[in-house]
């Protein structure tokens, strides 16, 4: 019939489907500011529409959906300049295969109207899972040690696990240190003024400023108090998609993993 192949298997287009399709981005970039195309095709992959990463990338360029960074002021959380002891690094070439190997900490500053308030984070690095969190108008040991406290709770990790932060003086306190030796953790710290050591609690916290922080106006610390932790443990933990967990949240990682448990293995849970 001298037709090509490509006219001999063309199919009109329904262009209400398309609207649909251009409905659900628009509500999934509204809902997930960070997301770049190839999450946005993830996530409508998984609930079952049959689509390539180049059409997203087409209607988002279009509709001015894309993806913007932003820059910010530096403001420094870390005060290495003390006389407690600093511990070795642990971590570097690290293969990282369970849950509870290897956990890391870090602090953050959240400004409002008339101060800055701190978050400090701990993530299990195996699953991205924020483990334990914690928020403060002081940025001292006790901060520090009240998200550490709420992820030990959390998790209860068997000796063992590796605590990886920087040489603030929060982390290097007597205080601190008691608690994780008394948890039986290993100790490791990052080399001095290398921000690349703990690159995945950099990598956290860049997430929550730019998807979270930076997207509403706190005012008061009563708004830090009640987003902040929606973020983290609503939207990060069970629900945002994470391109090294296979475009999975940290929560349906986890599960995964789980079911791969057999009754007599501990916390420390490997990939098969």
């Amino acid at each position: 019939m001298n037709l090509s192949r490509r006219s001999y298997y063309y199919q009109h287009k329904d262009p209400s489907s398309d609207d649909a399709l251009e409905a659900r981005i628009s509500d999934i970039c509204l809902e997930f500011s960070g997301y770049g195309y190839r999450r946005v095709t993830k996530q409508l992959q998984r609930e079952g529409w049959i689509i390539n990463h180049k059409k997203v990338a087409r209607i988002m360029r279009e509709k001015g959906w894309s993806r913007r960074s932003r820059k910010r002021k530096w403001v420094t959380t870390t005060d290495s300049d003390h006389g407690f002891q600093v511990y070795p690094n642990l971590v570097k070439d690290l293969e990282i295969t369970a849950i509870n190997q290897l956990w890391v900490a870090d602090i953050t500053y959240i400004r409002i109207l008339t101060c800055f308030v701190y978050l400090a984070v701990i993530l299990d690095v195996f699953s991205r899972m924020a483990v334990g969190h914690a928020i403060s108008r002081q940025i001292n040991m006790d901060l520090a040690l009240d998200a550490l406290r709420m992820a030990i709770s959390k998790r209860q990790p068997h000796p063992g696990c590796i605590h990886h932060s920087d040489r603030g003086i929060q982390y290097a306190s007597s205080d601190y240190v008691k608690e994780l030796i008394e948890n039986g953790f290993r100790i490791s710290m990052s080399r001095k003024g290398n921000p690349y050591d703990n690159a995945y609690a950099e990598s956290f916290i860049k997430t929550l400023k730019s998807e979270e922080v930076c997207l509403w106006e706190y005012r008061t610390m009563a708004d830090v108090q009640k987003r902040t932790p929606f973020f983290i443990e609503d939207v990060y933990n069970r629900k945002r998609l994470h391109s090294s967990l296979g475009y999975r949240p940290p929560c349906e990682f986890e599960e995964m993993i789980m079911l791969t448990q057999s009754p007599c293995q501990d916390t420390l849970i490997a990939l098969p």
